[in-house]
């Protein structure tokens, strides 16, 4: 009855089986083998090196696949808005523009096979990454099946997420406004999670998916759906969500590839903390103390009473690259050694929307071992103490140079 049922093609979904209910119960067993066979797996890499400071970098990720996969090459999505925005930023260099810092665009390879192309070249890097790398931005999956307009982000880039979708969501095809959109810190798969999880690298990436009843348009993307995949026009006949995700994500890239001091909210991460704490059963005392003392140093140190520290107008170049460098260290504050299985080492994203607490401290009370809710305390007391001091650090940096000015 199994070998009697109808073949399926490739790339074409998976109907389930129901065997007759009069049929007697029969156990099938199945012997799998496996042929190992070792294959290259190839990045394509490519840069726009910056003209200020050159040895910081901007990564933006997509992936690539077999042509072969049909309907199932939903890396097409990532690949054609990621051509989008080189030819754009390629056709600004032709008049003269370059990025104050290098934009590192990179093509994964291997990605369906465990992001094994990002992890490998991330691994063989990371010590240049650490010290140059300032976010990474994600074309991981930007057509999605969610319906809305979404971004998720470090928290110390919710902010500049939250103010690039607001300023789009106008430019959806509905033409009224996209559907609610929202913002958030979740654990996701894909090529970002080496940089967000073991360098603590800033992440973001925006996604959408709807079916607007539009005409069909040129666009880059129709050169990556292949003539039998039908993702392309199940989710975006015209392209026109395609776009969307294109500019929101080029504003992202030149925002941190050019501004001065670099979009990132010390206060956000701050207040991320406070929230996870607030409704926390394993909050102590300590924990509270610490977490208020990073945001008072966080509040101070975007007050305006700081605005000459945050104003590259009034400050020198060296003194700015000193203040990025204390914003693009913030989040390595949070990563922790040894997290339980399938936890970030970032400890600042969360499972869901539904449980923002530190998942550490939550699976320290489900899943009890010996001294896990001591340990698990300990591990979030000391992240957000080195956070503390990071920003207290920056702080004394520029008390000191006021003091000597005076």
């Amino acid at each position: 009855m199994l070998l009697s049922a109808s073949a399926m093609g490739q790339g074409r979904p998976c109907v389930p089986m129901i065997m007759p209910p009069t049929s007697a119960r029969k156990i099938i067993n199945l012997t799998i083998e496996n042929q190992v066979s070792f294959k290259a797996v190839h990045n394509v890499m490519g840069y726009l090196k910056g003209k200020t400071n050159p040895d910081r970098y901007v990564l933006v990720g997509s992936r690539h696949g077999s042509w072969y996969e049909g309907a199932l090459a939903d890396w097409g999505n990532g690949s054609a808005v990621m051509t989008q925005i080189i030819a754009f930023m390629m056709a600004q260099t032709r008049v003269g523009w370059r990025p104050d810092r290098t934009i590192v665009f990179c093509s994964w390879g291997g990605t369906s096979l465990g992001n094994i192309g990002s992890y490998e070249w991330g691994k063989e890097n990371a010590l240049v990454l650490q010290s140059r790398a300032v976010a990474y931005v994600s074309l991981h999956s930007p057509m999605t099946n969610s319906g809305s307009l979404q971004a998720t982000a470090s928290p110390s880039l919710l902010q500049l997420a939250g103010e690039i979708q607001k300023r789009h969501s106008m430019s959806c095809s509905r033409g009224a406004g996209c559907s609610v959109s929202s913002v958030s810190s979740l654990q996701t798969p894909g090529d970002a999670n080496f940089f967000s999880n073991q360098l603590g690298v800033p992440t973001v990436e925006f996604t959408y998916a709807e079916v607007p009843k539009t005409e069909r348009a040129l666009f880059l993307s129709e050169a990556f759906f292949p003539p039998e995949s039908s993702l392309g026009e199940t989710l975006d006949p015209a392209f026109k969500l395609h776009e969307t995700i294109a500019k929101i994500t080029t504003e992202a890239i030149l925002r941190l590839a050019t501004d001065p001091v670099l979009p990132f909210c010390p206060l956000d991460v701050a207040l991320n903390v406070q929230s996870k704490l607030k409704d926390e059963t394993l909050r102590g005392l300590d924990l509270l103390n610490v977490a208020a003392s990073l945001r008072e140093n966080s509040t101070f140190f975007q007050s305006e009473v700081m605005r000459p520290a945050n104003d590259p107008k009034e400050r020198d170049p060296a003194h700015v690259r000193m203040l990025n460098d204390v914003l693009r260290d913030l989040e390595k504050s949070f990563l922790i050694p040894t997290p339980p299985a399938g936890f970030y080492r970032n400890i600042l994203y969360c499972l869901s929307r539904q449980t923002p607490r530190f998942s550490i401290l939550k699976d320290a009370l489900e899943v009890s071992w010996h001294n896990s809710i001591s340990h698990s305390q300990n591990l979030v007391y000391s992240a957000i103490s080195s956070a503390q001091k990071l920003v207290q650090s920056g702080l004394d940096l520029f008390e000191n140079e006021n003091d000597n000015l005076k």
